[in-house]
C-alpha cells in the first residue's frame, strides 16, 4: 500500500481513510517512521517519539504500530534472536542476519521466489516474504574466522 517515500500526510490520510482518529501521537510516530534510516524496534521508535513528545507512553506507541500494521502502513520483521523491527510498507524484501556480528542486509524478495513456489507446491504453504529473515554468517565474519591468530 504505502511506500517508504510516503509523506506523513499520506500516512495520516490512510488512517483517516480507515475511519480512525488522527492524533498528535500518531502524527509523531509517522514522522519517526518516515525519517528512519532503516528498520526500528519498538524501543527505538518510542525513544524517538518521546524525544519529540515526552508525554506519549510506550504502550501508546506500541498500539499505534499495531494499528499502522493492520492498515498495512508498516510491516514488522523478526531478525534472528533480536526484537521485532518495523519499517514502512513498500517494496517487499528479505533479510540476511549474521549470527556473529548481528549485521543485517536487505535483499530483494526475488531471491525467495523459487523457495516460495517450492513451499507452495510441496506443502501448500504460502511464504510471507515481508517476514523472511535468514540467519547465518556474513562474509566478513567468515573471513575473520579463517584468519590465523
Amino acid at each position: 500500500m504505502t511506500k517508504p517515500e510516503n509523506s506523513v500526510d499520506e500516512i495520516l490520510s490512510s488512517v483517516r481513510g480507515a475511519a480512525k482518529r488522527v492524533t498528535i501521537a500518531k502524527r509523531t510516530v509517522a514522522e519517526v517512521l518516515v525519517n528512519a534510516r532503516g528498520h526500528l524496534t519498538v524501543d527505538e521508535v518510542t525513544i524517538a517519539v518521546q524525544d519529540r513528545r515526552p508525554d506519549v507512553s510506550p504502550s501508546t506507541v506500541y498500539r499505534i504500530l499495531e494499528e499502522f500494521e493492520e492498515l498495512k502502513i508498516v510491516v514488522h520483521t523478526h531478525l534472528g534472536q533480536s526484537a521485532a523491527v518495523y519499517h514502512l510498507s513498500g517494496a517487499v524484501h528479505g533479510h540476511l542476519t549474521c549470527e556473529q556480528c548481528n549485521a543485517t542486509v536487505q535483499i530483494p524478495a526475488a531471491h525467495f521466489d523459487a523457495l516460495s513456489k517450492d513451499l507452495q507446491k510441496s506443502y501448500g504453504f504460502m511464504l510471507d516474504r515481508h517476514h523472511v529473515a535468514i540467519s547465518g554468517t556474513c562474509a566478513h565474519c567468515q573471513s575473520a574466522r579463517r584468519r590465523p591468530t
